[in-house]
């Protein structure tokens, strides 16, 4: 594949912050582009996501740098040149940058290319692009992990814990499953409206009401579902990122905006532990902060047979740290985030030790999207069996869901929607 022209310009992310549109032509004519998303609760080994830093334009948060990256460097080194697979794009960019953490050209800069590449070059080759990455076997549907309540970084609310989701697992289809959790989630708009509560929503679509414990939001959760007929844990299950670094403090978690109660590790763990004998709960992302690797070993020891445990900040999509989280036994499954490292390749060679590893995948959107619905192809590529990317509105969350049904009519008898076999322990 020849790279006729790339160019990029500056556009804006769901929270109206500036991030990176790349556009991407190939020597017969075929054009894509892609676009980068961003997070606001980050891990710190995270690949550099390349900012101005110019307080006069979006308060320093601009991407003309990276634009520029790509638009000079990194277009004057691919253009006119072939490249045979998309392993061989992505690690000559590497080398391009040459820097551990790509802060030389920018992580936004390098996957908003790598991106490109991968659809233009299913674009040229015709055939869908979960196919392009996945091959023929890419068939299974992910179950939804609806994202209905939203507390910590992702709301003005009262609720520490960053994310409630739902999950509409017992379902013939990802159709069937979408229509499962978007009437959960107006159920649950109705629970919190006869309460008087606050049906405002958050970054990820979510609710964000001020409620009394971090407890509640739980059980109006549990409402909601009872009251758009189903069962809980029967038809939809309860996830959770607590987006615990974010309360790590000296050592303690603290709940900074419930109580101010601080906890140590074997609390969190103990807290964990009754809330999943008390609810239905079958996942649990970043329980634990980055850097306690002794409480997430503990941790997974304690509930890594009964349910997923998910890395997202402590392995930022990383081999390498996944590696080392493999033979420490801290966790049963890894979040996988695009622009955490930067371009397709290592996500996908992330994804592959996983899996070697009988570790699973849970594929993410980040708070900052946008409506390209590039992790819905992933998510099938990969037959990763769960996917989050936002609760039952906002239109950069629900393009994902819309694709996937696409992808699913596409598929015809060859799809498969996972159901709740899709989770650890399951």
């Amino acid at each position: 594949m020849k790279i006729q022209e790339i160019n990029a310009m500056e556009i804006l992310d769901s929270r109206g912050n500036p991030t990176i549109e790349a556009n991407l032509w190939l020597n017969d004519g075929t054009n894509a582009r892609a676009m980068v998303p961003s997070g606001a609760s980050t891990g710190e080994r995270e690949a550099c996501e390349l900012r101005d830093n110019d307080k006069s334009r979006f308060g320093g948060k601009g991407v003309l740098k990276a634009v520029e990256n790509v638009n000079t460097t990194i277009r004057e080194q691919i253009k006119d040149r072939d490249f045979n697979s998309q392993r061989e794009l992505d690690y000559f960019l590497i080398d391009l940058d040459a820097t551990h953490n790509k802060s030389k050209l920018g992580a936004n800069a390098i996957l908003a290319v790598s991106m490109a590449f991968a659809r233009a070059s299913s674009y040229s080759s015709h055939i869908p692009l979960y196919q392009y990455l996945g091959g023929s076997n890419a068939h299974v549907l992910p179950v939804p992990c609806m994202n209905v309540i939203n507390g910590g970084k992702h709301a003005d609310n009262t609720v520490d814990f960053q994310e409630f989701m739902i999950a509409p697992h017992n379902a013939s289809s990802f159709r069937e499953s979408i229509r499962m959790g978007v009437e959960v989630f107006h159920s649950l708009k109705n629970v919190l409206k006869s309460k008087g509560l606050s049906t405002g929503v958050g970054d990820e679509g979510g609710f964000a009401p001020d409620l009394k414990s971090n407890d509640e939001a739980v059980e109006m959760i549990i409402k909601g579902i009872e009251m758009a007929g189903l069962k809980p844990g029967g038809d939809v299950s309860i996830c959770l990122d607590p987006a615990a670094s974010e309360m790590w403090e000296n050592g303690k978690y603290k709940l900074f905006k419930s109580s101010g109660e601080l906890l140590s590790s074997d609390e969190m763990i103990d807290l964990w532990e009754s809330w999943v004998n008390k609810y239905p709960i079958v996942l649990i992302e970043d329980g634990l902060a980055e850097n306690d690797w002794e409480g997430w070993a503990k941790l997974n020891n304690r509930l890594g047979n009964k349910i997923e445990i998910v890395g997202d900040d402590i392995f930022c999509t990383n081999k390498e740290i996944l590696k080392k989280g493999i033979e420490q036994n801290v966790a049963n499954s890894i979040l996988i985030k695009l622009n955490q490292i930067g371009t397709l390749t290592e996500t996908l060679e992330t994804i592959e030790m996983a899996y070697r590893n009988n570790f699973n995948c849970f594929v993410s959107h980040r708070s900052g999207e946008t409506i390209d619905s590039f992790i819905a192809d992933l998510t099938v590529a990969v037959n990763a069996g769960h996917l989050k990317t936002g609760s039952g509105c906002r239109s950069e969350r629900i393009e994902k869901f819309n694709q996937l049904m696409r992808i699913e009519k596409e598929l015809g008898s060859a799809a498969k929607f996972a159901g709740i076999k899709a989770f650890k322990n399951r």
